[in-house]
């Protein structure tokens, strides 16, 4: 968009371009909140990241009993809106949601290393000042009246959901968090309560 945008219009409109890339440049800061403010920093995370890696109990041979790593859109709320809450769009035909019917116990994580801003200040995803955070707890299918906030949620953010085949089975679900662990400065992980987690603010 640039090369052409300073290529075609740079004699006519330079403005005009540096606006543009400026405002590009702008949409893509992430202002992370202070790493003494943990559970702020959870949120934050979480809001930010549109997908994570959860970890189920393998139920499937020749794993089973064994750790099983998968990727799953994510959503706590349409952007400017956190709730907290990770929801899912879920297929009984998908071989991690077969795990949970066995044991609803998972864990998730997100990381900033899935937005620009581990790039633009030069951390390495491993880097704890990357931050990211791990939740532990389990997935559950949610209710009706709970469905349609997922449902926003997550097709807000994820539109092409919209369109997926109507005969996957699909169901709404959310990750309910027993633990928080978080990894946003030096000095080893931190931990917040669930209850700590819900009433720090997300920005």
């Amino acid at each position: 968009m640039f090369i052409k945008c300073l290529s075609t219009m740079r004699a006519l409109f330079p403005g005009v371009c540096l606006l543009l890339f400026g405002l590009a440049a702008g949409s893509f800061r992430v202002r992370v909140p202070p790493h003494e403010q943990v559970a702020r920093v959870a949120r934050f995370v979480a809001h930010q990241c549109d997908w994570a890696s959860m970890a189920t109990i393998s139920s499937h041979k020749p794993v089973v009993g064994q750790p099983f790593s998968n990727v799953f859109s994510v959503s706590d709320g349409p952007p400017g809106f956190s709730s907290g809450v990770p929801y899912m769009y879920l297929t009984r035909m998908e071989i991690s949601v077969q795990d949970l019917e066995v044991n609803q116990q998972a864990s998730l994580s997100m990381s900033l290393a899935q937005t620009a801003y581990c790039r633009q200040q030069g951390f390495d995803p491993q880097s704890p000042l990357c931050a990211h955070i791990i939740l532990s707890g389990s997935v559950l299918e949610v209710n009706s009246t709970e469905a349609e906030f997922a449902k926003k949620a997550l097709f807000t953010r994820h539109p092409e959901m919209i369109d997926w085949p109507s005969d996957h089975d699909w169901f709404f679900a959310k990750f309910n968090i027993t633990q928080v662990w978080v990894l946003d400065y030096f000095g080893g992980v931190k931990t917040v309560s669930p209850e700590e987690y819900y009433q720090a603010s997300p920005n």
